[in-house]
């Protein structure tokens, strides 16, 4: 298995992604701890994870706040002794036209996708090094090379922040065995884009079947990658598959990207 017997922490499990990598983590071996604001979720993706027979703990976090990282950090440790990679995915959203933004909120989408990966990273370099090492994976969008439509600016820059920061840490902490990586996802099948899929179906007046169609003309694959198949290549960077890979920006995108 990919991730046999590793313990892995995962920041922002929601509905999508968050919960796809948990659940892969546990088919792969992994005993995860999970992070999010969302107790309740996070105790479903829990059962989830027990359910295929590995163990989870959950921890409501606000990743924005670096003390609650830390404490995201001291359970894993207490529960499983150790922790081996951390994946950082959680993320939101502002969308309006930068002319009349309000930059407060660009600040706060900057603390939830730029600092608040920060925070979960730093919080967990001391356990790694004194391991001898760890995967860190920051999970980042294709918006940043090719943004698909006008108004996401906030979104855009915090992971595009994001970007020069994962290279520059993925060279500093290399000599500690620490791997820094990152992944650039596209639009994914899962319930966050079903729910897009379903209100643009609306507005247009067409089915949702129809809207899904229209996107995936834009996709080289021919289809639009479903978020657990994301989740699965994205854990091949916290695997020790990788354990040479170091500053990679992996393209899990279905082709959204090419020639950018």
């Amino acid at each position: 298995m990919l991730l046999e017997n590793k313990v892995v922490m995962i920041q922002g499990v929601g509905p999508g992604l968050g919960q796809q990598l948990a659940l892969a983590a546990a088919r792969e071996g992994a005993d995860v701890a999970l992070a999010a604001r969302t107790a309740s979720t996070l105790e479903q993706v829990a059962a989830g994870v027990r359910a295929a027979g590995r163990r989870a703990i959950a921890v409501p976090t606000d990743i924005a706040d670096r003390a609650q990282c830390d404490r995201f950090l001291e359970r894993t440790v207490q529960e499983f002794g150790r922790v081996d990679a951390l994946i950082n995915s959680a993320m939101i959203h502002y969308t309006h036209p930068f002319e009349s933004a309000d930059l407060d909120e660009w600040r706060r989408v900057m603390e939830v996708n730029f600092f608040g990966y920060l925070n979960a990273t730093q919080a967990v370099i001391p356990a790694m090094k004194e391991r001898g090492g760890g995967a860190i994976v920051m999970v980042n969008t294709k918006e940043v090379r090719q943004p698909a439509f006008p108004g996401i600016g906030a979104y855009v820059s915090s992971k595009g922040a994001l970007a020069a920061a994962t290279r520059c840490l993925a060279q500093e902490l290399a000599p500690h065995n620490i791997r820094v990586n990152q992944a650039y996802v596209g639009i994914m099948w899962g319930p966050p884009v079903q729910g897009l899929v379903a209100e643009l179906a609306q507005q247009r007046a067409v089915s949702p079947g129809q809207v899904k169609a229209d996107l995936e003309r834009l996709i080289p694959l021919g289809r639009m990658p479903e978020d657990r198949e994301c989740a699965n290549a994205i854990l091949f960077l916290a695997s020790d598959y990788a354990n040479v890979v170091i500053g990679a920006s992996f393209d899990v995108n279905g082709g959204q990207v090419l020639g950018v």
